[in-house]
């Protein structure tokens, strides 16, 4: 479908993609018509928006990724890239899209002295790939059940330059080490849930990062059990949780012999990670 007729200006382009995507219920029509076109372009959005970039060349691109964002399908699929805390990420249908409120995981795990920390269920490498950009002087380490997940994880640190260690596993069945920190992502969407959700997520993001059992916290339960065997005495688990839920994840940390739990609000004040420590 046409939604501009060639030539025409980035402000052309933008309102007649804002008014596709608005025709079909997309929530930001114009940000992400912004977005997708400077992304066709090759440019940022601020040189779209302000008029500097010349979009001729990336019309054709444009009209199909407009088409594509109006079947729902996410923005970070369409263009490849996703932003996460201070790095650049490459994403696609194998892994969970990266969100802002998964930065708190981060932010809760990271330390003022060289440590060792593992990223669990590691997806994209997000997690793992900023705390190796934010510490430096840490050995960090990632799993995934997933071996397509970890495709995706080591092409993104091999284009950041990152040292980390990525390992195929279920949880903590092929690691063998000792950790300071263990962060971890699970899935935790109740099952029954997954096809209510937004259809950017039900539709299109991998149900394996995303079902977390009839509660949600099947895994949740699996780590709490076995993390103990590979943390150092004071040793942290971190997990980052669904709305609701950190009552009963604080409730799985203690029964599994955790001290010094802590529930951690994101920036729209939901409790978004729990985390608690071995005794010392």
């Amino acid at each position: 479908m046409t939604v501009v007729a060639a030539p025409a200006t980035a402000r052309e382009l933008i309102a007649a993609g804002e008014a596709r995507l608005a025709a079909v219920g997309i929530d930001t029509p114009r940000l992400d018509a912004e977005l997708l076109l400077a992304a066709a372009a090759g440019v940022t959005r601020s040189e779209i928006v302000a008029g500097l970039a010349d979009p001729s060349d990336a019309i054709e691109t444009y009209e199909a990724w407009l088409e594509r964002r109006a079947e729902r399908e996410p923005l970070a699929y369409i263009t490849g890239r996703q932003g996460f805390r201070r790095i650049d990420l490459s994403v696609d249908p194998r892994v969970l899209i990266p969100r802002p409120e998964t930065e708190l995981l981060v932010a809760v795990v990271k330390v003022d002295r060289p440590c060792g920390i593992l990223d669990v269920a590691t997806g994209s490498g997000a997690v793992a790939l900023a705390l190796a950009d934010e510490l430096p002087d840490a050995t960090i380490s990632a799993t995934d059940i997933s071996p397509g997940a970890l495709e995706v994880a080591r092409a993104n640190a091999q284009a950041l330059g990152a040292a980390v260690n990525f390992l195929e596993s279920d949880l903590l069945e092929a690691v063998d080490g000792i950790f300071d920190a263990i962060a971890a992502n699970l899935p935790y969407v109740e099952a029954e849930d997954i096809n209510e959700l937004q259809p950017e997520v039900s539709k299109f993001e991998p149900r394996l990062a995303l079902d977390g059992g009839p509660d949600g916290l099947d895994l949740v339960r699996r780590l709490a059990a076995a993390a103990p065997a590979h943390l150092r005495p004071g040793g942290m688990l971190a997990l980052e949780i669904g709305e609701g839920q950190a009552a009963e994840t604080e409730r799985i940390l203690q029964a599994a012999g955790f001290v010094e739990t802590e529930r951690h609000e994101d920036l729209n004040g939901i409790e978004r990670v729990v985390s608690g420590r071995t005794t010392r």
